[in-house]
């Protein structure tokens, strides 16, 4: 949208030496016409852009020289001169390629001696010795080979002495790099140099290859020995796995070209390269120079990465169009991908994976070439049904799911050439459309696919493919619903791109194969039909997240292939805007059509702004839509007016009126991202403003009058400039109205990043740049201050942005005038950075970062310093004086800070209380992040700052170690606040001295008693403690010392001087001598602090404190791995050596903690490892994981554990770290090794750790959540139904054939780390194929595989010993992740078949979690066609009645396996239909003959409930009419064996057990869930009749177990509920039909709660005609004491039980009110009671539910007591409602505000208030709701006449009467005081100004023209006195406040200001009720107020 200006080109300029300068004067003519004269004007000339067009005369020059036929001497010369200055640029200088382009045009007669310079210059090149010089002589032979003639003749001239060259070069070059290694940065350039000369190697051989065969001719020849050498070079290269991968991929080109170039004959080259590929050479007949060059290729040992770059280079560098090599070269080719099958199976390197990846598809790309012309073998070898062709699509569907984004892109290329070499294999007719169906490769394939889940990227990806190569018309005949299937997963942003990139290549291809066959336009109908209506539909009702991918995604690119569909989508959503207006979660049609039309217009299908609005959407549905109640429509709606593809179009006179509508009502957005939508749509639209200001100013200084009218404005430019002046005005009046006291966070941030935004676009003229509109112009004292006081914001956001903002404002704006109040800021900030809340040294820190751009700080600084004021230098004036007030605070924050370090080392507990110095830190180091510090003018000022700022750092760091680094810096100190506390806090730190070691792991640490104390030797170690609680502040008030205050005080500080050393190390230049004048900080002071880091990191306790140093150590380790310095380079290096033999040592004096999951060990190394060089070889992280992985591994030797804990807990930190990418992933699997089999150590330490490990490992192997993955969704349990299962069945069968029981310990254990584990395999939604999984970690297959035997052979021994497999949980949590695809093939030998019968023994585990997590990780490994078989295998493994001996853990593990597959197998999307019924049929049959398990005969309940389980999931299934016949579960009889189990069950007999048996609570609801499947079931076959039921739903209600009764209720609850909403498909079934008078029955005798509650909302839910006049009957209550007894329970029970009543009291009243005047008057004494419960429904106090309960309630009740014309209520119980509903829509929760919006829609869109707004029945905003709400009250007041009466009401509310000031103001002082961290008041939503204003507005309209009776005399008294009282006591508390209360008090200032403002309003009111014009009788301005 922004016009950014075009960088200057800057280019260095060409230069020649002083002998050739002097040369060119020489030979210079007078008239300078010659060569001479040109040269030496363009050398003279400094600027390269300037010399260019010198360079392009030099031929024209000659070409007349050439015409006299002589070549004089000067030219001779200057050719020569010219060849120097070619070779003397650098590569990169695009002269070089301008002065080549014009030397290729040179004259004939002149090449000769052109040719001869050149060559000599080269030769003088080729001579150089320097190693350091070889690159440029590299480049030069690289540049001459480029497209330059003279270059190219030159280099073959030359070509033994290159050859020469490079072979010199390259071989200096890699032993230079040998001798440097360690040393990152000149290494990097070596082998930079090294990869060069290895391309222009290359490149010599491809570019001179005709001459170079005469030389290759004569063996023995320089040039034969140099490619020899050069080739030596390369195979040795090619070897080296301590060079670059690039390198060695360069190489393996340059071995098959050098071997191509030299080998003879030549038809015999692929047979030797297939003998180098397969490792089958034969060295006999091969001759002796590749022998003695490539020996070491031709050795069985060769390296996987040798072999890939071999494939590479033969698949690059042969030529393979049109079989050129023949049958051989097909041989090859054939060769060349087995060998790289075999190496896909092996590679596991990322980087050598990709290089694979691409190696794949360039071989497909070869395929391709030779099967244009290939043999008929060579067809049929690679054809679809071939086994290469399988492997490839194998390859394909296992890598396409690849973390890595450019292997899926390789994918894709691999598959669509799999596609054209079928093509190709077949002829070209296989490809016709009438064929496609008889090609069975390609039908199979697309059918393949399309079972696929959408959830797999690849899918995508192919189908794309197919449908370039086949057409979208044959997928659409296999599958139709396939765009809407497609649009149904956007709402994964996963899978956005893919899906929308799908559809956009289907729709492309439908219109264009529609159109190809259409004769007139009615093809667009299907198109729409096929494409556009799903669309629309998603538009509509899809999810939030859905419509905003696919209006993002899709629609615009739908819009681009057909932009007239834009007029049928608006034609069909305006239609449907008004009957589907949307809510706050459903956009509806208005939503949808903004965001069409939003779209059209940001494409550009939108012609300009006018035609939008009168042509497609009216101005009523832009205002609408502006402020509609769902926050994306607000956006769509912005963004249709904001957003324009023309960044010049003028903003009309309209739009700016709609924005300003929009920003009054929408700053307070709580969703930070609608907050930076709205924000960088405004942005968008002042940059249109900006841009089209541009445009007319020109207009405007044309003048053309004579042309009034033109395409750009209908107006005059003047007139149109002036409205966009004003516009801008408005909009920062608004903006900085927003940033009124007690304005909430969002609104702060809303409107300090538009000013931001403003300040940015408009930015302050320079030259003749003209700027409509300057933020500073509309800035006074006063709006500057507001500024000022965002600083005091509680949310540093805030305090950013309005620094930011004041930052971009011309300096002499934000300059103080008034230096006394400069002092007093400076003096706050003070005060503030010793504050004991954090968040106030955070504002200090703005606050003196602000200061120091003040140029009259050094006045005020000077009370402060000691030292004399620093005097500016010369140079950037405001640089300078910004730097020496830089340098003055932070000298005064350091005398400051060196007194206070001196205090703290004498009182660690008085600097706690008193002055904690991390404030003052955190100030020092705030200010040198703002400061250049590269370029300081007052260097040697700084440098005794910088000493002085480390020794400070270094004595805070040792004042607060001993807390850090104590074992627990939280558990042992006491959280109290009584006078005791000093005394013992005292005995704790001489606790908590770093004396603990590592006998953690061998003993329990003993705590010493408190008396045994040495307190001498203590105070030796440690600083002094002082003994008293109380400690004098410096305001000399008493406070208690907190041990809360001691750790705050001591980790803080320690996280500031982190930082602070950090920063140091960051910004500070370094000393690269000891004597340099330049760098702030010496070798020595780096390495202090390093070892500072390193003393902290590896000994602190405290998170906090080591997460934070580590921080300021990773930027230390950055700058020296940069470091040209080589012993700090390779300081990094050596600490981690250290480190790890310390780990490795296990000494018991070792400091390093091994509990808190190592504390800060992980982070050091962590930080070492993470910040070493990406682009080198990462050995530092492959010997650290080397290292560890042997470390984390099982020992014998249980008492040296320590290692593995630590290796264990460091690995868990690699793996997690993201910036080690895909570097990490080849150790994935022996980390999942170490952590399985560390699951297993008895040390519980080794256990914990193992167990994060692996939670760790599963998130990088599988990934984070995925929020659309259906399939994996529908297995996963709740948390919840596992707690009922532990506590009910703890977690086995009980019985003395069963298990035996765990023991307390163990279980509780396993619970715990099962709980844990699967939180976070529950929480992560990706899954993995097998194949794919085991293809990228193939050492898992075995070790899984034994792990998973071995556990399985013992997991349920025939002993009845309870054998312990912790293990188990973690295989059978990864076995769960995979699944299998339908995509496998069945070449790869790891397939996941073996696992499945362990996975069943594992079922048989006494452990219910074992057993159940076995069933699910059972459904992967089957699939789906094989699932009805190997069920029914299962069932048929189930005991019969009449077996005497079984087991009821195998019976239970065999149905939890039953169920689960059937789960799985019911879900498939792709199997219904009657084989899938007769499969399932089939299943039913089988499950009949174990129907022994579901009744009485089988004793366990458990495995009861889960046969019960499988047969409501058949029930479910299978109870489906099939073409008319019966379903099929009475056709087999099915129903009644059900019957006959509940018949039998104790739902009917009743129950003989208690809650004591196991597996009773699961029982029932299973049983329970069957029997109301079963009535439902007799209820839809039978009608009316239900008499022979088996139970009925009265049976289940009067059931003694409250499971069984809610369960029943909960059903029957969502039908009524699906009936009262009209959402249900029917009505009630007759069988529903009169019970209320049963729910009344159980509503009087029910006492479960949940029980009691369901009732309610049942009766709620029930049309009151039907059961209340049954009240008298049924329950002896008249319908007048029902309403009694649910007010009662209203007034008395818990919330969820008192929202339901309320509810149900509510609509009985409301019923009432419908019914007779008697009827109505006899519920009228308790409508005072119902509004006093309602009122008291409404307190922010409350939970939710009441407040949705209480707003639900006003909503229905609205009609009759909100805006009854007729007033039931009287005015005070009405304006009480009223005042309920403007509590709610200020609510914090978006749901209760979102509920009271819906009253106040259905209060604007009665009969008597429609009229009083334009927005009646339409959805709107809160913020709105709130103004509208008051409209209709003041309204309906004029109504009732009941304005007099209901004045004082108002304006108590607008006074805020009830608030006492002074106890307000009191509260706040006490709590600031109590709490720590508290952040006093934090308002998200409520803004009590607002609702003032709003009030204010609307009362003052209503009494500037109403015609109203006025109030009384005593009324009128009555309200000045208490304004006048409370202007008095306001007055008082100003004065009582600092000057800079704004800071110090700001939570009393700000309650102050807005009172204020309230008393503000309340006169003016008063003024305009006394009937006084003038504002100045009762007026208290501010700055009264405040005096």
């Amino acid at each position: 949208m922004v016009v950014k200006k075009k960088k200057e080109m800057q280019i260095t300029a060409l230069t020649i030496c002083h002998q050739d300068l002097e040369t060119l004067r020489s030979l210079a003519d007078a008239e300078g016409k010659n060569l001479a004269s040109l040269l030496l004007h363009c050398v003279q000339l400094t600027n390269g852009v300037s010399q260019i067009p010198y360079v392009k005369q030099i031929v024209p020059l000659l070409e007349k020289a050439d015409k006299n036929g002589t070549c004089d001497p000067t030219i001779r010369s200057c050719l020569g001169i010219l060849a120097g200055i070619y070779l003397s640029l650098s590569v990169k200088n695009p002269l070089k390629k301008v002065l080549a382009s014009s030397l290729n045009c040179l004259p004939e007669f002149f090449l000769t001696e052109a040719i001869q310079s050149f060559t000599s210059r080269l030769q003088k090149e080729l001579n150089t010795t320097d190693l350091y010089s070889y690159r440029k002589v590299i480049d030069n032979i690289s540049s001459c080979l480029e497209n330059f003639n003279l270059g190219i003749t030159s280099v073959n001239n030359l070509l033994k002495n290159v050859l020469h060259f490079l072979q010199k070069s390259l071989i200096e070059i890699s032993e230079e790099n040998r001798k440097l290694a360690g040393n990152h940065i000149v290494q990097t350039q070596l082998m930079n140099d090294l990869l060069v000369g290895i391309r222009v190697s290359v490149m010599l051989v491809q570019k001179a290859q005709d001459l170079q065969r005469i030389h290759l001719k004569i063996s023995g020849s320089p040039t034969w020995q140099s490619m020899c050498g050069l080739l030596s070079i390369f195979t040795k290269f090619l070897s080296d796995d301590d060079l670059l991968q690039t390198i060695q991929s360069t190489s393996g080109l340059a071995v098959i070209l050098f071997i191509k170039a030299m080998f003879h004959p030549e038809e015999k080259i692929p047979d030797l390269i297939s003998s180098l590929l397969l490792r089958s050479v034969d060295c006999t007949s091969i001759p002796e120079w590749f022998l003695n060059s490539c020996g070491s290729l031709c050795r069985a040992d060769v390296s996987e990465s040798a072999l890939l770059f071999l494939c590479q280079g033969t698949l690059t560098m042969l030529g393979w169009q049109n079989g050129r090599m023949g049958p051989s070269g097909e041989t090859l080719l054939l060769d060349t991908v087995h060998v790289l099958f075999t190496l896909s199976s092996r590679i596991k390197e990322s980087t050598l994976e990709m290089f694979l990846s691409r190696i794949l598809a360039s071989w497909t790309n070869s395929a391709i070439h030779v099967l244009e012309s290939s043999s008929p073998s060579l067809k049929d070898s690679l054809n679809g049904n071939s086994s290469i062709v399988r492997r490839l699509l194998e390859y394909v569907y296992t890598h396409w799911e690849h973390p890595l984004d450019a292997l899926r892109h390789q994918t894709k290329i691999i598959f669509r050439n799999v596609l054209q070499m079928h093509q190709l294999t077949v002829g070209k007719s296989g490809f016709e459309e009438s064929d496609l169906a008889a090609d069975r490769f390609i039908f199979e394939l697309t059918e393949s696919l399309l079972r696929l889940e959408w959830h797999i990227k690849g899918k995508y990806i192919c189908l794309g493919c197919l449908v370039d190569c086949v057409g979208v018309e044959h997928i659409l005949a296999l599958a139709k619903t396939i765009p809407s299937q497609i649009l149904e997963v956007m709402g994964d942003q996963s899978l956005v791109p893919y899906a929308s990139d799908l559809l956009e290549t289907m729709f492309k291809n439908h219109k264009s194969h529609l159109k190809s066959q259409a004769v007139d336009s009615t093809w667009i109908d299907e198109w729409h039909e096929t494409w556009v209506s799903p669309l629309l539909y998603i538009l509509c009702e899809g999810n939030l997240d859905q419509k905003s991918y696919v209006i993002d995604y899709y629609l615009p690119k739908l819009l681009n292939c057909n932009p007239e569909s834009l007029s049928y989508m608006v034609k069909i959503l305006q239609t449907s805007a008004d009957a589907k207006t949307g809510s706050y979660n459903k956009r509806g049609a208005l939503g949808a059509l903004m965001a069409c039309l939003r779209t059209a217009r940001a494409h550009g299908h939108l012609q300009s702004a006018t035609d939008t609005w009168r042509n497609l959407v009216s101005s009523a549905r832009i205002k609408q839509g502006l402020i509609h109640q769902h926050c994306q429509v607000r956006i769509d709606t912005l963004g249709l007016l904001c957003e324009s593809n023309r960044s010049t179009e003028i903003v009309s006179t309209e739009e700016m009126q709609w924005i300003q509508f929009f920003i009054t009502y929408n700053l307070n957005s709580q969703s930070p991202g609608v907050r930076q939508q709205i924000c960088s749509l405004l942005k968008k639209l002042f940059c249109r403003i900006q841009e089209s200001s541009q445009v007319l100013y020109k207009l405007e200084q044309s003048k053309s009058k004579h042309e009034p009218e033109n395409k750009l404005t209908k107006q005059h430019p003047s007139v149109s400039l002036q409205q966009y002046k004003n516009f801008m005005s408005s909009i920062c009046n608004i903006l900085f109205e927003a940033l009124f006291p007690g304005s909430s966070y969002p609104t702060r941030f809303s409107a300090l990043t538009i000013l931001g935004s403003i300040a940015e676009v408009f930015p302050v003229p320079e030259g003749q740049v003209h700027t409509v509109y300057q933020l500073s112009h509309d800035i006074d004292v006063s709006r500057f201050q507001i500024l000022i006081e965002c600083f005091a914001s509680t949310f540093e956001t805030v305090k950013t942005l309005a620094f930011d903002l004041l930052m971009k404002l011309p300096k002499p704006v934000v300059q103080f005038q008034d230096s006394e109040k400069l002092h007093g800021l400076f003096q706050a900030a003070l005060a503030l950075s010793t504050s004991t809340k954090p968040y106030d040294c955070v504002t200090a820190s703005y606050l003196m970062n602000f200061l120091i751009w003040q140029n009259a700080l050094p006045s005020a600084l000077s009370s402060y310093l000691k030292t004399q004021h620093i005097a500016c230098k010369d140079g950037d004036k405001s640089a300078a004086v910004v730097e020496s007030n830089t340098l003055m605070v932070i000298k005064c924050l350091l005398e400051n800070l060196e007194e206070e370090v001196s205090q703290a080392e004498n009182s660690l507990l008085r600097a706690a209380a008193s002055f904690p110095v991390y404030g003052r830190v955190l100030c020092i180091t705030r200010a040198l992040q703002k400061l250049p510090l590269n370029s300081l003018q007052l260097v040697s000022e700084w440098k005794p700052v910088v000493e002085k700022l480390l020794s400070m750092s270094y004595r805070l760091s040792a004042v607060v170690s001993p807390v850090i680094q104590s074992s627990s810096p939280e558990g042992l100190i006491p959280m109290d606040t009584d006078s005791e506390s000093a005394s013992r806090l005292q005995t704790i730190l001489s606790q908590i001295q770093p004396r603990d070691t590592n006998d953690y792991f061998s003993q329990a640490k003993i705590l010493k008693e408190r008396d045994s104390f040495d307190l001498e030797d203590l105070n030796a170690s440690v600083p002094s403690i002082d003994t008293s609680a109380e400690t004098k502040g410096k305001e000399r008030k008493t406070c208690d010392v907190t041990a809360q205050m001691v750790l705050v005080c001591c980790w803080r500080s320690m996280k500031e001087v982190a930082l602070l050393l950090g920063t140091l190390c960051q910004l500070l230049p370094m000393q690269p001598v000891p004597a340099s004048p330049d760098g702030l900080l010496t070798v020595e002071q780096v390495k202090e602090i390093g070892d500072h880091f390193k003393h902290h990191l590896l000994q602190s306790r405290h998170r906090g404190a080591f997460e934070l140093a580590y921080t300021g150590f990773v930027k230390l380790t950055e700058i020296l791995n940069r470091c040209p310095n080589v012993s700090l380079q390779k300081l990094p290096e050596q600490w981690l050596w250290n480190v790890l033999e310390e780990i490795k040592s296990s000494d018991p004096s070792s400091k390093l903690c091994a509990t808190r999951r190592s504390a800060g060990i992980p982070f050091y190394i962590q930080a070492l490892l993470a910040s070493e060089p990406k682009k080198g070889k990462m050995d530092l992280l492959k010997i650290t994981m080397k290292e560890l992985i042997s470390l984390a591994g099982p020992t014998d030797d249980s008492q040296s554990t320590v290692p593995q804990v630590h290796a264990l807990n460091i690995l868990r930190a690699l793996f997690r770290d993201t910036r080690l990418g895909e570097n990490i992933i080849p150790y994935v699997a022996d980390g999942a090794k170490a952590a399985i089999l560390g699951f297993t150590s008895p040390v519980w330490a080794v256990r914990n750790s193992s167990t994060l490990l692996f939670s760790t490992l599963i998130t990088r192997i599988f990934g984070v959540k995925r929020g659309k993955d259906e399939l994996f969704k529908k297995n996963t349990p709740s948390r919840q139904s596992f707690r009922e299962k532990t506590k009910s069945c703890s977690l086995r069968c009980a019985s003395p054939k069963w298990a035996l029981f765990h023991t307390a310990r163990q279980h509780k254990r396993i619970t715990l780390c099962v709980l844990s584990l699967t939180s976070s395999r529950y929480e992560f939604g990706e899954r993995m194929t097998g194949s794919e999984f085991f293809s990228r970690f193939p050492e898992l297959y075995p070790f899984l595989l034994k792990q998973l035997e071995a556990v399985a052979s013992t997991v349920d021994s025939d002993l009845g010993e309870l054998n312990r497999h912790p293990s188990m949980f973690l295989l059978l949590l990864v076995l769960g992740r995979l699944y299998p695809s339908p995509m496998d093939g069945t070449y790869s030998a790891l397939s996941m078949a073996p696992f499945v019968p362990f996975i069943m023994r594992c079922g048989c585990s006494p452990v219910y979690r074992s057993r159940e997590m076995a069933a699910r990780a059972l459904v992967p490994f089957v699939m789906i066609d094989d699932i009805p078989d190997t069920i029914r295998t299962l069932l048929a493994k189930l005991p019969s009645c009449t077996d005497q001996c079984f087991r009821q853990n195998h019976i239970h593990g065999t149905l939890l396996q039953v169920f689960h597959l059937l789960q799985a197998f019911s879900d498939s999307k792709y199997r219904m239909n009657a084989h899938f019924q007769q499969e399932l049929a089939d299943v039913a049959v089988c499950t009949r003959a174990k129907l022994w398990l579901a009744k009485r005969q089988n004793p366990c309940l458990v495995t009861r409930a889960a046969y019960i389980d499988i047969l409501f999931l058949l029930t479910r299934c299978l109870d489906k009419v099939t073409k008319g016949n019966q379903p099929v579960l009475d056709h087999l009889g099915f129903w009644e064996e059900i019957r006959t189990i509940i018949s039998g069950s104790e739902l009917i007999t009743g129950f003989p057990y208690t809650f004591t048996v196991p597996g009773l609570p699961q029982y029932l609801q299973s049983i329970t869930k069957l029997a109301i499947a079963a009535v439902w079931a007799v209820a839809a076959q039978a009608g009316e009749q239900t008499r022979d039921g088996p139970i009925s739903f009265s049976q289940l209600l009067e059931s003694s177990f409250p499971e069984v009764r809610l369960l029943t209720l909960e059903a029957l609850l969502e039908r009524f509920s699906a009936a009262a909403s009209g959402l249900g498909d029917k009505e009630l079934p007759p069988l529903l039909w009169n019970m209320g008078g049963t729910f009344l029955v159980l509503a009087m005798k029910e006492n479960h709660p949940e029980c009691f509650c369901k009732i309610l909302k049942i009766l709620h839910c029930m049309d009151l005609s039907e059961w209340l006049p049954q009240t008298e009957c049924c329950i002896h209550l008249t319908p007048k004491e029902f309403l009694n007894w649910t007010m009662d329970i209203a007034s008395n029970e818990r919330s969820e039980i008192q929202s339901a009543a309320l509810r149900l009291a509510s609509k009985v009243i409301a019923h009432h009110m419908e019914m007779s005047d008697e009827t109505r008057d006899s519920v009228t004494p308790k409508l005072t009671q119902w509004v006093q419960l309602v009122v008291s429904s409404c307190g922010d106090h409350l939970p939710t539910v009441s407040r949705l309960a209480a707003a639900e309630i006003l909503t229905s009740t609205t009609p009759f007591f909100l805006t009854n014309p007729h007033p039931i209520l009287g005015l005070q119980d009405t304006l009480a409602l009223w005042r309920c509903v403007l509590t709610l829509l200020q609510s914090e929760e978006q749901a209760v505000r979102d509920a009271a919006t819906e009253t106040v829609t259905t209060a604007i869109s009665q009969e008597n208030t429609c009229r009083s707004t334009e927005f009646a029945f339409c959805q709107v905003d809160a913020s709105i709701a709130l103004d509208l709400a008051l409209a209709v009250l003041c309204d309906l007041l004029q109504q009732w006449d009941q304005l007099a009466p209901g004045l004082p009401v108002l304006l108590g509310w607008l006074l805020g009467e009830g608030d006492d000031l002074m106890v307000c103001v009191e509260s706040v002082h006490q709590a600031e005081d109590d709490y720590l961290f508290e952040k006093a008041e934090v308002n998200f939503w409520a803004e009590s100004l607002v609702f003032v204003k709003y009030l204010y507005e609307h009362l003052s309209r209503l009494l500037s023209k109403s015609s109203w009776t006025p109030l009384g005399p005593e009324s009128l008294c009555h309200l000045q006195r208490t304004t006048s009282k409370q202007c008095h006591l306001l007055s008082q508390l100003f004065r009582e406040l600092p000057p800079t209360a704004a800071f110090l008090k700001t939570v009393e200032f700000t309650r102050l200001c807005i009172q204020e403002e309230r008393t503000l309003a309340g006169l003016r009111l008063l003024a305009l009720l006394e009937g006084k014009e003038g504002k100045d009788t009762l007026l208290l301005s501010a700055s009264d107020s405040r005096a």
